[in-house]
């Protein structure tokens, strides 16, 4: 029986993250292809890529038109255009900007219409297979507590709106609590992990958030608390920050994860 063809992927920005899956991609990973990214600077583009590298740079919208699948790794405002152009070619569409999606939530039902698919890859977290069985049963609550080295919660709009300033911070601080909807909507940079575990559990209006930020750590630490019918559990990561001190180095690799999830024959875990 012959080969399928491999997937062909897009990637919508080339950040600290978009950048390491294109290169994790062009190594070379069994099934795919990268095949066309979307960037404001191509010059620059070409530049960080590996020397030879032969893809289409192309704009954000354009990335469906020969993709099979679409990363978005972008700015907030710029979320719904590239979502909108894969979703309505029926195409599969992974956000890395996962707390866009809970501000664009029609777009699952536009998926639905269309026939395509939005896959929100693991990011950041651990143990995202029990909260997505425990929510087979009754999860009666999920705790996040987030703590980060100031630098990648600076410049947050939640902080911003509030005057708040972290520059000179000499002891831990709670900068907010609320939902996992709330915060996903101060820090769309900061917290998609809150992002992702609500939508794996029970929802992001009943997930329950705290962000610190701490100086005496220099890595993005999230602890999860879930009680559930089947199991009460806990989890804690220590991720360490990409060049971009407000995402980890972890997520990348998600990514491709969760990628190579959709061509392997064995895949482990649900």
């Amino acid at each position: 029986m012959p080969a399928n063809p491999p997937l062909r992927v897009g990637i919508a920005g080339l950040g600290a993250v978009g950048l390491e899956v294109a290169r994790r991609l062009l190594a070379g990973v069994d099934g795919l292809t990268l095949t066309a990214v979307a960037v404001r600077d191509e010059a620059k583009a070409r530049e960080a890529l590996p020397q030879g590298t032969r893809v289409t740079c192309t704009t954000p919208e354009d990335l469906a038109e020969d993709c099979d699948l679409v990363i978005e790794s972008l700015p907030p405002a710029l979320f719904r255009g590239v979502a909108v152009a894969a979703i309505d070619r029926g195409r599969i569409f992974m956000p890395l900007s996962v707390g866009q999606l809970l501000e664009h939530w029609d777009l699952v039902e536009r998926a639905k219409a269309a026939g395509a698919r939005i896959l929100v890859p693991t990011g950041a977290l651990i143990g995202l297979d029990a909260v997505r069985a425990a929510a087979e049963g009754k999860i009666r609550s999920v705790t996040m507590v987030t703590r980060k080295p100031p630098a990648g919660l600076e410049g947050a709009p939640y902080l911003v709106e509030r005057g708040i300033s972290l520059i000179g911070l000499n002891a831990p601080k709670q900068v907010f609590a609320g939902t996992a909807r709330e915060g996903a909507r101060g820090f769309p940079a900061n917290v998609n992990v809150a992002a992702a575990l609500s939508l794996a559990g029970i929802g992001p209006d009943r997930t329950r958030l705290e962000i610190w930020a701490d100086p005496a750590i220099d890595r993005n630490t999230h602890r999860i608390e879930v009680d559930a019918d089947v199991a009460r559990f806990s989890m804690t990561i220590e991720g360490i920050p990409s060049a971009n001190p407000r995402t980890g180095r972890i997520v990348a690799p998600s990514a491709v994860a969760a990628l190579r999830g959709l061509v392997s024959t064995l895949k482990v875990g649900t």
